[in-house]
């Protein structure tokens, strides 16, 4: 008798509890693997930023993770050309995001400075909040690059002299930050001659570090330290 439209002779019975034919040749692809491939999709992030290198660092694992579990059940899984790939797409950004931000790092500071973080100007525990340490002493006269805030001020363009803090939230939410992440920056930027705008961003400041305490407009408790004939980077 002829096979009618919904007769099923010559075809292979499904399974209707999984989808899988009789033989189960029904394979997914591993969740891993996709993972893998999205992570490694968002793995150039680590061309901006240090901290952004956990992102290929994570698509690497991922697609190892993947990798093996394909390796381990193949009657099962499927997809080891996606994770090989995002493995390769992963370790190709990481380690060429690290060579980019390590030649930026040693560009950014310029011949003859040196770098100062606001560490190296805490007070010691138990020293008053004013406190000058030995750490910064050292540094006083010395041609430094320091990396901070601009705390905001009414003058928002054509900026020549400034307050450089530490923290983002003490620069951009209207705090009061310690006097020693403070730094009172006098711009003599040939590049920059009628001074530079007000950013919300990391700002890099280059120029001699001078200790003075003195007052500040403004600015409750004043400053202790100065960044003079500084410029931008």
């Amino acid at each position: 008798m002829p096979a009618g439209l919904f007769d099923t002779a010559g075809q292979e019975p499904l399974d209707s509890t999984n989808g899988q034919d009789a033989e189960g040749s029904y394979r997914a692809v591993a969740g891993t693997a996709i993972a893998a491939a999205v992570t490694a999709a968002l793995s150039p992030l680590a061309f901006f930023d240090w901290s952004l290198a956990v992102v290929p660092a994570v698509g690497i694992v991922l697609g190892a993770m993947a990798y093996r579990t394909i390796a381990q059940r193949p009657d099962v899984f499927i997809g080891r050309p996606l994770a090989i790939g995002a493995i390769v797409l992963s370790a190709v950004s990481l380690v060429a995001g690290l060579i980019t931000l390590s030649r930026a790092y040693a560009a950014e500071l310029p011949d003859g400075y040196e770098r100062l973080n606001y560490g190296l100007l805490q007070p010691l525990p138990g020293d008053p909040s004013d406190a000058v340490p030995d750490t910064a002493r050292t540094m006083d006269g010395r041609n430094v690059l320091l990396k901070g805030y601009i705390y905001p001020g009414k003058q928002q363009t054509g900026i020549t002299q400034f307050l450089l803090v530490r923290d983002q939230g003490d620069c951009c939410f209207g705090g009061n930050p310690k006097i020693t992440d403070r730094v009172l920056v006098q711009l003599k930027d040939p590049s920059h001659p009628k001074g530079i705008d007000f950013s919300s961003r990391l700002t890099k400041i280059a120029g001699r570090f001078v200790i003075r305490p003195m007052g500040a407009p403004g600015m409750d408790g004043g400053v202790l330290y100065h960044l003079e004939d500084a410029f931008a980077r």
